[in-house]
C-alpha cells in the first residue's frame, strides 16, 4: 500500500488542496493521482526534526478522496490510548480530517522531515476489528478507490464524521398503563386528568403517550400527574425496527428431507471453522430461510456470529421479523431507511459484541460482527447487491472476500443462481446444496402466457384509458379474488405512463437535462425524470407544435387505478419507491398484506422477490417485455430472475398457485424458460453464449465512464483515454480487449455528456496495468470531466 507522510508545512499543489471531505471521492480529474508532493520535495520545504529519540509513527488513511496512507507522529500522550481501527482526528492541508488509525508506520525516507502529529482520538474503543481492515484494504485495491473514503463509508452516521463517539440509545415509546379499574372518585374536579384516565380505560388500560396526547390535549402532562398519585405507570418499550404483526412465523415442527440434508451439512462446516462457501440453490419456496435460521442457529450455540444480507430494504421486514422471532433481542437491523440512531445503535451493539446477528442489506457486508461464523447473502443473484456510486462493490463478492478471511461459512442462497456463482460451482470453488421441492410438497405454480397480441384490446388503445390488463387477467383476479385468496400484480416501472407522445409531431416529451422521456405520474400530476429528479406540470400541447399529447406506457400507477375501476371491492395498494416512502410505510403495507387486510398488491420489483404470503394464489405479470430490450448483456438473465422470481410468490400456503405473464413476445428465450420451469435449460444456453462472446463469467470487466459538461472535451478525453489504453494493450495471447470509446446508451444525465470504455480480460490481474495507466492519466484531464472506473460493472448503461 501506498504510504506518504504529511508535512508541517505545505508547499502549492500538495494533498491540502484535496476536496473537501463532502466530496463524493469518485475517481475524477479532481482526485489528482501524484499530485501530492513526493517526500523529498516535501522534505525540502520544512526545518530539520530535532528529536532525542525517534517518535513512534502511524500509518494512517484519511476521509479524503486521495490515495495512499499517511504517516503522521504519535504524541507522547496518545501512545497508550491508540488500537488499530480507531478513528482519530487529524491536520490535513489547512485544516484537519477524520482519520483512521491502521497501525505502526515505519520513518519515511528523507532526513529534515517533521512529522504533524496526530490531534486526537474520537473513541476509546477501535470502530473497526482487525478483519474488517483487512476486508476494507481489498476493497479499496479491488475497486480502485481511496482507502480513507472506502472506510467512511462502511460506517454509520455519527461515525463517519471527525467527532467524539456517543452513546447511542434505542428508539423507545412511552407507554401510559392504568393502575386501577375505574375513574376514582377523588378526580371528580380533575377534569382533564379524568378524561385521560378514562381514555386509557376505554382502549384497554395502556395506550402510547403520543396517542392519548392526540385524543386529549395536553394529555402527556395529566398522565404525568397522575403517575404521580399511583393511578397511572409510565413505561418505555423499545422499538423493533421492522417488526410488525403478521410478518413474523413460528418455527416449523419439522424440515423436508433436502432441508435436513442442507443443514446437516452446513452445521458441519460450522465445526470446522473454516471458510466454506456454498450454493443454496432452492426453488421459489422450498425453505432456504428456516435453513438459514438453523445454521445460524447452530452458529450462535458455537458462539460465533452470523451476517444475513438481502438486496433490498423491502426484504428486510419479514427476514428481520423471522430472525426477531427465533433470536429476539440478539438480531440487528442495518439498513438506510432507519434513523441515524437507530444504525448506531445496532451498529455499536455489534461491535461490542452485545448482539450477535446482523441482518441488512449490500452496506451491512462491514457490519462489526465479533467472531464472525456464518455469512448468508440470500437472493445472491440480485443486481442490488452491486453498489452503483462512489465506492462501487458488489457485496455478494466482498461476502466470499470476508468469509474467506474470517474463516466462516458462506451460504449464497437463490432460486434463479447468478451465472457467475453456477460457473464457480461447476469449477469446484463452491459447494451446491439443492431443494428440489417446496416444503409440504406443495407444487410448484402453472404458469400460463397470456399472448397480447392476441388478447389485448382494440378499442381506444392509443389513449391513457386504453386497458391494460386482458381479460384472461381480469377473469383469473375476479375469480381468486372470489375465493377469498390475494393477487399481486407485477410491473417493473413506476409512475402511470412512461411516454407522453405529440399525435400530430411525434415528438416525445424528454428530460431537459437527460436523454430519457418523462414519466407521467398522475397522483402528482406532474411529469418526472427518474434520472435527474426534475418535475414539471404535465404539459397539455406538444411543446415543439401544440399539438395534443398521448400518454403511453404503462407504469404501476396506472395498473392500481384500472384495477380499482375494474374490481371496485377490491382492497388495493401499490408497492413501489413512490408509495413505500419510508421504512415504516412500507413495513405496515407488507404487514397489512400478510393479515390479508390487502386483497391486490400492485408492485415493482420490491414485490417480486422473498416475501413469504400464504394468501397469494395468482401472480399476474402484467407485462413481461420491459426489460428484454435493455442493451445490457445481462437483460435476459435478469427478465428470467425477475420473472421467475415473482412467480415464485404464488402457492406458498395449504391453495395452489397460479401464474399469468402477459407479453407481446412470447418466443423470447427467457419467457419460455419460466414457462417451463427451466432454469437449467435457460443458464447452459446463456452460458453458452457468454463463453462464445467472453463475457463473464468467462472474463473479467472493468468500465471507464466519462461525464462532462461539453460534449466535445469530453468526447476528446474519451478518444484520449482509449488511446493511452491502446499503445499500452499487452500481446494479443494476453486476451485483453478494449471496446470502445463510445457514447454511452443513455447519451447524456444530468445535463452532462457521457462516453465510456470497457476492458475485457482473463483476469483482474490483467486488467489492473492498464487500469493503473488510465489512473495516472487522470492528472492531466480537465476538471470538467468526471472519470469513474467501475471494477466488474453491473450494468452497461
Amino acid at each position: 500500500m501506498e504510504q506518504r507522510a504529511l508535512w508541517d508545512e505545505p508547499a502549492q499543489g500538495s494533498s491540502e488542496e484535496a476536496p473537501s471531505s463532502g466530496s463524493t471521492g469518485e475517481r475524477t480529474s479532481r482526485v489528482r493521482p501524484g499530485r501530492e508532493l513526493s517526500l523529498q520535495q516535501q522534505a525540502a520545504t520544512v526545518a530539520p526534526a530535532v528529536s532525542a529519540s525517534p517518535p513512534v509513527l502511524a500509518s494512517i488513511a484519511v476521509a479524503r478522496p486521495v490515495r495512499g496512507e499517511f504517516t503522521y507522529s504519535v504524541p507522547e500522550s496518545l501512545v497508550s490510548q491508540l488500537a488499530p481501527g480507531q478513528r482519530v482526528l487529524v491536520p490535513f492541508g489547512r485544516g484537519t480530517a477524520l482519520g483512521f488509525y491502521l497501525g505502526p508506520a515505519a520513518r519515511p525516507p528523507g532526513e529534515n522531515v517533521r512529522l504533524k502529529p496526530i490531534q486526537r482520538v474520537l473513541e476509546d474503543s477501535p470502530s473497526l476489528p482487525k478483519d474488517l481492515i483487512a476486508l476494507l484494504r481489498f476493497a479499496a485495491e479491488h475497486y480502485r478507490y481511496p482507502l480513507g473514503e472506502v472506510i467512511r463509508g462502511s460506517l454509520p452516521p455519527g461515525l463517519s464524521k471527525p467527532v467524539d463517539e456517543k452513546e447511542a440509545k434505542p428508539d423507545v415509546q412511552q407507554f401510559a398503563v392504568a393502575l386501577v379499574n375505574e375513574v376514582p372518585p377523588s378526580l371528580a374536579r380533575a377534569h382533564a386528568q379524568s378524561a385521560a384516565l378514562a381514555y386509557l380505560l376505554a382502549v384497554g388500560g395502556s395506550a402510547p403517550l403520543e396517542e392519548v396526547s392526540h385524543a386529549i390535549p395536553g394529555a402527556r402532562a395529566h398522565l404525568k400527574s397522575l403517575a404521580s398519585k399511583g393511578l397511572v405507570r409510565i413505561e418505555e418499550k423499545k422499538l423493533e425496527a421492522g417488526v410488525k404483526e403478521g410478518l413474523i412465523q413460528g418455527r416449523p415442527d419439522r424440515l423436508t428431507p433436502e432441508q435436513d440434508a442442507a443443514g446437516v451439512t452446513l452445521r458441519e462446516a460450522l465445526d470446522t471453522g473454516a471458510f466454506q462457501p456454498f450454493l443454496l440453490h432452492g426453488v421459489t419456496g422450498s425453505g432456504k430461510t428456516e435453513v438459514y435460521l438453523r445454521a445460524a442457529e447452530h452458529a450462535l450455540s458455537l458462539g460465533k456470529g452470523s451476517l444475513i444480507l438481502v438486496p433490498e430494504i423491502a426484504l428486510t421486514p419479514q427476514l428481520v421479523g423471522r430472525f426477531r422471532s427465533r433470536f429476539g433481542s440478539e438480531v440487528a437491523v442495518l439498513h438506510s431507511a432507519l434513523k441515524d440512531r437507530e444504525r448506531l445503535f445496532h451498529w455499536q451493539a455489534l461491535r461490542k459484541g452485545e448482539v450477535k446477528i446482523a441482518v441488512g442489506v449490500r452496506s451491512a457486508v462491514f457490519a462489526p460482527v465479533e467472531n464472525l461464523g456464518l455469512i448468508v447473502v440470500d437472493e445472491e443473484h440480485d443486481p442490488s447487491f452491486k453498489q452503483d456510486d462512489s465506492l462501487r462493490y458488489q457485496a455478494r463478492d466482498l461476502a466470499v472476500v470476508r468469509g474467506k478471511q474470517a474463516g466462516a461459512v458462506v451460504v449464497l442462497g437463490s432460486a434463479t443462481p447468478a451465472l457467475e456463482t453456477l460457473e464457480n460451482v461447476k469449477k469446484g470453488r463452491y459447494r451446491l446444496l439443492e431443494l428440489k421441492r417446496r416444503v409440504d410438497d406443495r407444487p410448484m405454480p402453472t404458469i400460463e402466457m397470456v399472448d397480447l397480441r392476441q388478447e389485448r384490446p382494440r378499442d381506444g388503445m392509443m389513449t391513457d384509458e386504453a386497458p391494460i390488463l386482458s381479460p384472461p387477467l381480469l377473469a383469473a383476479m375476479e375469480e381468486t379474488l372470489g375465493r377469498g385468496q390475494q393477487v399481486i400484480l407485477f410491473l417493473n416501472r413506476r409512475g402511470h405512463s412512461t411516454v407522453l407522445l405529440c399525435e400530430v409531431c411525434g415528438v416525445s416529451l424528454k428530460c431537459t437535462s437527460c436523454d430519457v422521456c418523462m414519466t407521467h405520474h398522475r397522483s402528482q400530476n406532474r411529469v418526472v425524470c427518474h434520472y435527474c429528479g426534475l418535475a414539471m406540470p404535465v404539459p397539455d400541447r406538444c411543446l415543439e407544435c401544440t399539438g395534443p399529447m398521448l400518454k403511453l406506457g404503462i407504469g404501476t400507477e396506472r395498473v392500481e387505478a384500472e384495477v380499482l375501476e375494474r374490481i371496485p371491492t377490491a382492497r388495493v395498494a401499490r408497492l413501489d419507491r413512490d408509495s413505500a416512502t419510508s421504512a415504516e410505510k412500507l413495513t405496515e403495507m407488507l404487514a397489512a398484506f400478510a393479515r390479508r387486510e390487502l386483497d391486490v398488491l400492485v408492485g415493482t420489483q420490491m414485490v417480486a422477490k422473498g416475501h413469504d404470503f400464504p394468501g397469494v394464489t395468482l401472480v399476474c405479470v402484467v407485462m413481461a417485455d420491459t426489460s428484454l430490450a435493455i442493451p445490457d448483456f445481462r437483460a435476459a438473465e435478469r427478465t428470467f430472475h425477475l420473472l421467475t422470481q415473482v412467480a415464485g410468490r404464488a402457492g406458498r400456503g395449504k391453495d395452489p398457485g397460479r401464474v399469468l405473464v402477459q407479453t407481446y413476445n412470447p418466443d423470447a428465450e427467457p419467457v419460455k424458460r419460466v414457462l417451463a420451469h427451466d432454469f437449467d435449460g435457460f443458464a447452459q444456453q446463456e452460458l453458452e453464449w457468454r463463453k462464445a462472446l467472453a463475457y463473464p463469467p468467462f472474463a473479467r470487466m472493468a468500465s471507464i465512464r466519462l461525464e462532462g459538461e461539453h460534449p466535445e472535451q469530453t468526447a476528446s478525453v474519451a478518444r484520449h483515454l482509449g488511446n493511452i489504453i491502446s499503445r499500452n494493450m499487452p500481446p494479443a495471447s494476453v486476451g485483453v480487449r478494449l471496446l470502445g470509446p463510445a457514447v454511452a446508451p443513455i447519451a447524456k444525465i444530468r445535463g452532462k455528456t457521457r462516453w465510456q470504455l470497457l476492458l475485457k480480460g482473463p483476469t483482474h490481474v490483467a486488467l489492473a496495468p492498464l487500469l493503473a495507466r488510465v489512473e495516472a492519466a487522470l492528472v492531466d484531464v480537465p476538471s470538467a470531466v468526471k472519470v469513474v472506473i467501475d471494477v466488474d460493472p453491473g450494468a452497461m448503461l
